[in-house]
């Protein structure tokens, strides 16, 4: 058998004039951290192990780069006196890998923009790099053998990592690498979404790493749900089988893992794609039921074969419109992304990308970015017109691309 893959402030005062006093200098405050931070797109390339940073409108200028592994001939050393971590660490790479060490996959910048948290999926770590010496500043070791999809706070201070082959997921104080807590999930967690209501979801994809893909086979693909939790609490609240579901909307033949998610911006839709799929779902939050299914189009040079696509998922990169008029979708196998309204579900233009593996927004909300994994690249894509703006290299094979923040004037460190 082949094996494959797979972001209050509260003070008090005594008087009026105290109350003015204190807010004048809150806001100065905020203007002048805004002052000395730029706003850029991380992008992770995942077999080097570097960031690559560029403006974070469509044009995607260079910035910088950081090296996010400076210890790594600590880490390989330490892998490679451990049987057990070693044994993890090769079959990461010849899975999920690719047969390529995996060392970087989601990352986050703090608040202050003076660090980068990025999980390490071959090194099975979180780790804060920062943005001036090129440092680690802290390291946490997630349980299992494999760190992957992260998630940030609302407030910038906390981040959430899926342990994927510990079935938990970590929080995390940004600033210490200090764990918060921690909750159970099910099989291979994954993609993490902290919600304005006070939530982290967290979606489980289940086993991938093989070849039991037909879909007689689906129940050997374990323990598929999303977990919902307290984010501050850590307390399971919720868990959502969308087997039950698919199955209740006339969709029994797909896939229940599902993989990356968005949310409407009123967070009364989530937008999911699953396993296997080119395209995705839409799920009423308050009614719990699957409302409606996009299918898109198939590349004609794509073969159809399960065990083909890579990590179980035919389509992965999923993304939002600010103004929630439209997703950006990353066709993986497909070779291709587009813009799809989220009204009618019509896709625009099919721009060919190569192995897209990821999309986000700029911000500025006009255009999506996706990760070219296939060439080394990212590429913007108007979300007015749904046609490409623009491409620039990056390093070997990204995957994340993340909004974040360094200091003015910042061209790079490590």
């Amino acid at each position: 058998m082949r094996l494959k893959v797979g972001r209050g402030r509260v003070f008090s005062a005594l008087a009026a004039a105290t109350v003015l006093a204190v807010t004048g200098a809150g806001q100065a405050g905020a203007q002048d951290a805004d002052a000395q931070q730029r706003e850029v797109l991380f992008v992770a390339n995942n077999w080097d192990g570097t960031a690559s940073v560029l403006s974070s409108d469509a044009q995607l200028s260079p910035v910088g780069k950081v090296d996010l592994i400076p210890d790594r001939d600590e880490r390989l050393r330490e892998i490679y006196l451990n049987p057990v971590r070693l044994a993890g660490f090769l079959v990461i790479r010849e899975t999920a890998g690719e047969g390529h060490d995996q060392f970087a996959d989601d990352m986050y910048s703090t608040p202050d923009g003076s660090a980068v948290v990025v999980s390490r999926p071959s090194f099975a770590d979180v780790v804060s790099v920062s943005l001036t010496t090129g440092k680690i500043n802290w390291r946490f070791q997630v349980d299992g053998f494999r760190a992957d999809h992260m998630a940030v706070s609302p407030d910038g201070n906390r981040v959430a990592v899926s342990a994927s082959t510990g079935n938990k997921v970590h929080v995390l104080d940004i600033h210490t690498g200090r764990q918060i807590g921690n909750f159970a999930t099910g099989d291979k967690p994954h993609e993490n979404v902290f919600t304005r209501d006070g939530k982290i979801w967290n979606m489980s994809i289940g086993e991938v790493n093989n070849d039991l893909d037909a879909p007689w086979m689906d129940f050997l693909k374990g323990d598929r749900k999303i977990t919902v939790a307290d984010a501050e609490t850590l307390k399971v609240v919720r868990t959502i089988d969308m087997r039950q579901r698919l199955d209740a909307a006339g969709y029994g033949s797909y896939s229940d893992a599902v993989r990356p998610a968005a949310f409407s911006p009123d967070e009364s839709k989530l937008y999911f794609q699953v396993s296997f799929f080119n395209g995705f779902f839409e799920y009423d939050v308050a009614t719990d039921k699957i409302t409606r299914m996009k299918t898109l189009p198939k590349n004609p040079a794509t073969s159809d074969e399960r065990t083909s696509f890579v990590n179980d998922s035919r389509h992965h990169g999923l993304t939002m419109q600010p103004s929630g008029q439209n997703l950006c979708v990353a066709g993986t196998m497909d070779d291709y992304a587009t813009i799809v309204n989220r009204t009618t579900l019509q896709e625009g233009p099919l721009v060919p990308v190569s192995k897209p593996y990821w999309s986000t927004v700029t911000g500025d909300g006009a255009a999506c970015v996706v990760s070219e994994s296939g060439a080394d690249k990212v590429t913007s894509i108007s979300f007015a017109t749904g046609q490409k703006v623009t491409s620039t290299p990056v390093g070997d094979h990204p995957q994340r691309v993340r909004l974040g923040t360094v200091p003015q004037g910042w061209t790079g460190v490590g």
